[in-house]
């Protein structure tokens, strides 16, 4: 990966000290997108068998790039802003991420290493070895200061509450304001648009939008439902808002949640699929829409409209697609020259992605490469919705789980109605039309 050269500015040049080396960075974008752009790929290594550990999904839906920032511990870097002088440093490694003794563990077992048995019932060596496994248990170290102190919660009430800011609740957001009707629209981005700003475009996309197309105080950016509850007074989502003075707790009570929480990018399981150069398509389409930020060769894995969005998004910018490897197929009209059905996909590097080999008519191919790029359907961020009472089933036909939903949003719960990708996926031109619906839906049973 790296920074295109043709990139106009996008920010103020500073620098992050990554364990007493001086990288570039953007002020206000993710550290892990100022890691990558200068070339470091690891973040840390996996805590069981120190596999090497770099930034997948940039939704923290992972925790592939987890690092010690200023000091404190498992700290997500694809959503922590860069600032001039921040201190990072790898985690789970001794006595370096690079070169890390414990490393030898997935060498040693390759079969796969079963911590709670090891040496049971053998004497002085079994408590030897509960005593290591709690010294190397964990994820990083304790923090060098005590956390300050948080701002004092808050309590909203509204109407609605909108959680979601992409495709389906701008679409809700839009409808609900031209009906005069008070709504809070929670997005977790500090910029609107889901999809829509940092996925690969698409034929029919809708338009996104800005908090400033909203009425003043309807929107919350940069804050996180993290759950939705009951109490004597009713229901309520708590949500984490990132501001000034630290992360701020709310209660935010409403007569109705429209959920448009989207998905996540799940993982491919193939040979190599944690090495640090492999990411999620999404991830690669926000690293080079908003942070010009993009590989020079480039192997894509996947199915669906999205990974030949990502194709041509990339061949646009001046990445080699040297690979295009659909597991399903069949190959689409019009799709990217050199598109194929394939399948047994391989990401090969020993600390780092190098190439990438499948299968092609019986025939195994390898193309060198510095990326691998994993673009499937996202899977849905289904427990808001679960928690507030709607049903959730396994759809074996997408391999996904999906809120039940009807088709204008409805769930079990008469309080929550849901739209997008949260039940089963499709384009955002069909996950905007349902967040229209729902919200439409909503509305007509407001009292």
């Amino acid at each position: 990966m790296r920074r295109l050269p043709d990139a106009s500015p996008r920010g103020k040049a500073i620098t992050v000290d990554l364990e007493g080396e001086t990288i570039p960075a953007i002020e206000g974008e993710p550290v892990a997108c100022s890691l990558i752009a200068a070339g470091e790929a690891m973040f840390a290594r996996s805590i069981k068998y120190h596999r090497p550990r770099g930034a997948y999904c940039f939704a923290a839906a992972c925790s592939h790039c987890l690092m010690r920032v200023d000091g404190q511990p498992n700290v997500y870097t694809c959503r922590t802003p860069a600032r001039d002088g921040m201190k990072l440093e790898r985690q789970n490694a001794f006595p370096s991420t690079k070169v890390d003794v414990f490393a030898t563990i997935d060498w040693f077992f390759p079969g796969g290493l079963d911590h709670h048995e090891m040496f049971a019932g053998v004497p002085i060596a079994e408590q030897v070895m509960a005593k290591v496994a709690r010294q190397l248990a964990g994820l990083g170290l304790l923090p060098d200061r005590e956390a300050p102190a948080r701002p004092p919660p808050r309590t909203v009430r509204v109407q609605v509450a909108v959680v979601g800011g992409g495709a389906a609740g701008l679409a809700a957001a839009r409808v609900l304001a031209t009906q005069g009707t008070p709504f809070l629209l929670i997005e977790r981005e500090a910029r609107l648009g889901g999809r829509l700003v940092r996925g690969a475009p698409q034929a029919g996309d809708p338009a996104a939008a800005d908090a400033a197309s909203f009425p003043s105080g309807s929107v919350l950016t940069r804050a996180q439902a993290l759950g939705l509850f009951d109490d004597e007074e009713g229901p309520f989502l708590v949500v984490g808002l990132q501001g000034p003075e630290g992360l701020q707790l709310s209660k935010v009570y409403a007569e109705r949640f429209l959920l448009a929480t989207g998905g996540h990018p799940p993982f491919l399981p193939f040979e190599n699929n944690d090495l640090p150069g492999v990411y999620a398509g999404r991830a690669a389409s926000q690293l080079l829409r908003e942070h010009d930020v993009a590989p020079a060769r480039a192997a894509l894995v996947g199915w669906g409209e999205e990974l030949y969005a990502l194709a041509r998004l990339l061949e646009s910018r001046g990445t080699r697609v040297v690979a295009l490897v659909d597991l399903r197929g069949p190959v689409p009209a019009g799709a990217p020259a050199g598109a194929c059905v394939g399948s047994e996909p391989k990401a090969h590097g020993l600390q780092q992605v190098g190439a990438f080999s499948f299968t092609r008519e019986g025939r195994r191919e390898k193309v060198s490469c510095e990326a691998v790029l994993v673009s499937i359907p996202v899977s849905p961020s289904f427990e808001l919705a679960r928690q507030g009472g709607a049903h959730v089933r396994f759809d074996p036909e997408r391999g996904l789980f999906v809120v039940e939903a009807q088709a204008d949003g409805r769930t079990a719960s008469p309080k929550v109605f849901v739209a997008g990708d949260i039940t089963g996926g499709g384009s955002a031109q069909e996950a905007a039309a349902s967040g229209a619906r729902a919200a439409e839906a909503l509305i007509g049973g407001l009292s």
